[in-house]
């Protein structure tokens, strides 16, 4: 056999073998299922690689500190001392360094963004967000009073995307969210210094955006928001009903699984 026969046989056998299938590029969708799912790990991959591909995907971003957020929060479980809980939790530390860097980096993107392009709905929306993602996870998952800045940038950021277009969904899912936690979590006195905050009226916003939401995000988004919303209402019942819709999309959230096993008799 001649060389040239040879390296046209290897050609041809190696055309027949079965190729590796190459792995689907990451995708926000992709990561969005993944956290909504409760697998926190391979959704924080993805939205990690896709701020290293894009260091300017502020959706990318919010969806990562979300994501960060939420690893902390399933780590410290109920615990009523948080502070010891996070010192006594092995991964955390690094989480939360991890939550800060991105925090401030994608401030700081969309910052530089508005300032150029004022009054842009996505990028003030997206700051609002990550911005609560901040706020909420020092307040309410670390018992921390602070983060008041992002509060009032946040707050600032959402009603001014209402103003302007008053049918974005998750800009009133998130503006539900800080009528609520003022109304429930803030002292009277203090309450009108952030602004008020109704929780009869957010949990209504909360039900009628679940209810009328047509893109996938913006549904899952509501209804994930209601379901908690309903819960922290002791409103079990309905909270079952709410939580067994979404286990028709998500079937492998265990937080959701184990809600219905304990409330759906």
């Amino acid at each position: 056999m001649t060389s040239l026969t040879a390296i046209v046989l290897s050609v041809l056998l190696l055309g027949a073998l079965p190729q590796a299938a190459t792995p689907p590029a990451p995708t926000l969708l992709a990561g969005q299922r993944h956290f909504y799912n409760g697998h926190y790990e391979e959704a924080a991959a993805i939205a990690t690689r896709l701020t290293i591909e894009d260091p300017n995907d502020l959706a990318a971003s919010e969806l990562l500190t979300s994501i960060l957020h939420f690893q902390i929060k399933r780590a410290l479980g109920d615990a009523t001392d948080k502070e010891k809980a996070l010192k006594q939790c092995a991964s955390c530390g690094e989480i939360l360094k991890t939550f800060l860097a991105e925090t401030r980096r994608a401030q700081a993107v969309a910052h530089a963004r508005l300032k150029s392009h004022p009054a842009e709905d996505e990028t003030e929306f997206l700051l609002g967000k990550i911005d609560l993602n901040y706020v909420w996870l020092q307040l309410a998952t670390l018992g921390r009073r602070t983060g008041w800045s992002e509060y009032r940038e946040a707050r600032r950021s959402v009603e001014a995307v209402l103003k302007r277009s008053p049918n974005h969904l998750r800009a009133q899912v998130a503006h539900a969210w800080i009528e609520y936690i003022v109304d429930t979590r803030v002292p009277f006195g203090f309450k009108w210094v952030l602004g008020g905050g109704d929780r009869k009226e957010a949990l209504a916003v909360m039900q009628e955006a679940a209810a009328k939401a047509s893109d996938p995000l913006d549904k899952t988004e509501a209804t994930f928001g209601l379901w908690e919303m309903l819960i922290r209402e002791k409103k079990l019942k309905e909270a079952v009903d709410v939580a067994r819709t979404l286990l028709v999309d998500f079937p492998e959230n265990k937080e959701l699984v184990k809600f219905v096993a304990a409330n759906g008799k």
